[in-house]
């Protein structure tokens, strides 16, 4: 798989509604890892079934515009490449780490 390339991981992080400065202040907020990735998948799974609600609105004739549809597409598809980029990361990481002889 390719690498994240920063025009992706952009968009991506425009999707989630990211916000640095939020990140920045991490030390002193209660969110723990477990939240922000309950919350990242809660938004791409938000995305996905915005995307299937759009799809079948278009074929049942009920909304005629394919710029939106064809934006959220694209929302929907680049979030699920990222969460599959992430998580086979963290794979190869969980691997790595069981493999250290101790």
């Amino acid at each position: 798989m390719s690498s994240i390339n920063a025009v992706g991981l952009k968009a991506y992080l425009q999707t989630q509604d990211f916000d640095f400065q939020k990140t920045k202040k991490s030390e002193k907020s209660d969110n723990s890892f477990t939240d922000t990735l309950k919350n990242s998948l809660k938004k791409v799974n938000d995305l996905q079934e915005q995307k299937e609600s759009m799809i079948k609105s278009f074929a049942a004739g009920e909304e005629q515009n394919i710029h939106e549809l064809m934006i959220t597409l694209q929302k929907a598809n680049i979030a699920m490449q990222m969460t599959s980029a992430v998580r086979n990361k963290v794979l190869e990481a969980y691997k790595e780490i069981m493999h250290l002889a101790f």
